[in-house]
């Protein structure tokens, strides 16, 4: 669905080549029934071990109690599930999206601090129900609640996409009279509404603010031009600690129940030094 989604696939692919590793690879095509399938299929492969990104955060328990059964470890990969039996898989490896919007928030609210001016922000959230679009949503509403002058006045899901993302931004700037900011979820639906401000002959960066997580190259670049003007990074090159967690939980070795991806942020000047070495 999008630039970093592709750059994590590679990732994993990459790894498991180096690793020696024979993944049997699945796209679901961003749909929950397709990877409830996929699962199901590999449970009757016998595969050692069953790594995924959950589209969505419900609706696993069943599938996953299957895999338990078959004595089969799974791994979560970038979003976790939201279920009462985290037996159900051995290990999440991935951001902390609440952070993540966490840090967007902070962000804004120090771009604004001792301003009392209304601020009006769009949000662009990502696939509905979603681990990342719910935590990014939560952890950016946590971080501006101290000032009340910072308002999202209207939020709708661009599903991760860059195409998402300028239809929504498209349909704001013509239902909303003010907008100051747009919070996006990720770096394509920030880029889609860049095409969206250009177009209804405003600025993106300057009559506009923007904000995004991910840091791909594409937004990155943006950030570079001053089209976008604050990046949180969410690094999707996870693919040589999958390898580590899928052999040691085929071994029957302890891993944490948790395993947390390190990330920074980026601003104009940042997102300069470090643009030509970015590897995605």
């Amino acid at each position: 669905e999008s630039g970093w989604r592709t750059a994590n696939t590679k990732s994993v692919q990459e790894s498991a080549a180096a690793a020696g590793v024979d993944l049997k690879f699945s796209d679901a095509q961003q749909k929950q029934e397709n990877q409830i399938k996929a699962i199901r299929s590999f449970i009757q492969q016998r595969v050692d071990v069953i790594a995924f990104s959950p589209v969505v955060e419900t609706g696993w328990d069943t599938v996953l109690q299957e895999a338990k059964r078959a004595k089969i470890p799974v791994i979560l990969t970038d979003r976790s599930v939201d279920s009462t039996d985290d037996t159900l898989y051995d290990t999440f490896l991935g951001s902390d999206f609440i952070a993540e919007g966490k840090k967007a928030g902070d962000w804004l609210t120090q771009q604004y601090a001792g301003n009392t001016a209304p601020v009006s922000i769009v949000e662009l959230q990502g696939t509905t129900g979603a681990a990342p679009a719910i935590d990014r949503k939560e952890g950016f509403t946590e971080a501006i609640a101290g000032s009340p002058n910072l308002k999202i006045v209207a939020s709708q899901t661009g599903d991760f996409t860059r195409s998402g993302g300028k239809q929504v931004m498209e349909a704001f700037l013509k239902s909303q009279p003010q907008i100051d900011v747009v919070y996006a979820h990720n770096d394509d639906m920030a880029l889609g509404a860049i095409e969206a401000i250009e177009a209804a002959g405003k600025v993106p960066g300057q009559d506009i603010k923007i904000i995004s997580v991910d840091a791909v190259k594409d937004g990155m670049q943006a950030l570079a031009d001053g089209k976008i003007n604050f990046i949180v990074e969410c690094n999707p090159l996870l693919g040589p600690q999958l390898m580590d967690l899928a052999k040691k939980v085929k071994a029957g070795e302890e891993v944490p129940k948790r395993v947390v991806t390190e990330e920074t942020t980026f601003d104009q000047a940042g997102a300069k030094a470090v643009l030509a070495e970015r590897q995605y």
